[in-house]
């Protein structure tokens, strides 16, 4: 069941739906709102805009390759899997 958070993100509070616990969503506002504490920690000057845009390029990168290394290592547990099956049959 969806529950409603009242968050704070960039000054900016907002209200959000989630089907996630609390601490879970605890979590979540704290990676971002530390996210966006590296990205003002950069000598630019960025508005609240450029801030969240930079942020949200980053966790982007971040997942993405987080997905390509899930990738490969459901390639290597599959080619394991395969050999170890082999290995089995062989033996059987």
């Amino acid at each position: 069941m969806k529950k409603c958070f009242h968050i704070k993100i960039l000054g900016q509070e907002l209200s959000v739906s989630s089907d996630s616990g609390d601490e879970h969503v605890a979590n979540v506002i704290e990676y971002v709102n530390d996210k966006v504490k590296e990205i003002r920690k950069l000598p630019n000057e960025y508005d609240a805009l450029n801030v969240a845009i930079l942020t949200a390029l980053n966790i982007a990168d971040e997942y993405i390759k987080f997905k390509g290394t899930e990738k490969d290592i459901y390639s290597q547990l599959e080619s394991r899997s395969e050999k170890l099956i082999s290995l089995i049959n062989e033996i059987s």
